[in-house]
């Protein structure tokens, strides 16, 4: 199953960070926090990354296209120039990067990146939240509930949006994106997708959040399964510091 990661916005909350780079590049610990997401998905088995690029898509690329030589010792003949890798512990991902357009909206970043995804279940999330979320589990929850999504639900207040529950919380009747004063639980993203919602995407300018979301709200089809345990996204400098500081402690939840 693929992981699809949204990191093509342009983070203008943290601008003093995404002013030279793309928010996911952003680093917590010497890592981008896009490493850290992958890490969060990888050590459930899903290594089979789709990285949904736009603003500052070459620094995404140039990242990865480089992983493997800025992370590896090696030995180089001075005169023939020939080089033998010798580290072998790096991660053993599948990664590709699709630059969906600098200014396409979320929906429409799925959309293009279509026939890369393919037809078939795949895992969401964004570019900038880390948690210690059980894949598995939500993925499981996702098969017996037989929706076409099914979103994380945490608990965050102030400034995101609020869900409405159905009583048992694992329907989601009203969806509200980061309005004022919300509080309660909230779409931590962490999505699992059946290939049905593409027809749900009109285009370029779609936002995932809204038409696909709310008519998936209308069908009775978006489930939501509630992760009890950390999330943290990383929206303002404030955030940073923050993940910044649980990482330099050695006791990150989201760590492998």
């Amino acid at each position: 199953m693929k992981v699809v990661i949204l990191a093509g916005g342009y983070g203008t909350r943290i601008s003093e960070e995404t002013s030279v780079r793309p928010k996911p590049m952003v680093e917590i610990g010497g890592k981008p926090i896009l490493w850290h997401i992958m890490h969060c998905y990888a050590k459930y088995g899903h290594k089979d990354f789709v990285i949904l690029a736009g603003y500052k898509a070459d620094f995404i690329r140039n990242y990865f296209l480089n992983y493997h030589r800025q992370n590896s010792d090696f030995t180089i003949n001075t005169k023939t120039g020939d080089i033998s890798w010798s580290r072998s512990d790096l991660e053993d991902w599948n990664v590709t990067v699709v630059d969906t357009g600098l200014d396409t909206m979320t929906g429409g970043r799925i959309k293009r990146a279509r026939d890369v995804i393919g037809e078939e279940r795949f895992l969401l999330t964004y570019g900038d939240g880390v948690t210690d979320l059980n894949v598995d589990e939500l993925i499981a929850f996702h098969e017996k509930s037989k929706n076409l999504a099914t979103l994380t639900a945490v608990t965050q207040p102030g400034r995101f949006g609020a869900l409405g529950l159905t009583d048992d919380l694992e329907k989601v009747r009203a969806f509200r994106e980061k309005a004022a004063n919300d509080g309660g639980l909230i779409n931590g993203g962490y999505f699992v997708c059946e290939p049905e919602v593409y027809d749900l995407i009109d285009g370029d300018d779609t936002v995932w959040e809204q038409e696909p979301v709310e008519r998936l709200v209308e069908k009775g089809r978006l489930g939501s399964f509630h992760h009890k345990g950390y999330w943290q996204n990383m929206d303002t400098l404030r955030d940073k510091h923050t993940l910044e500081t649980i990482w330099a402690s050695g006791n990150a939840p989201w760590k492998a």
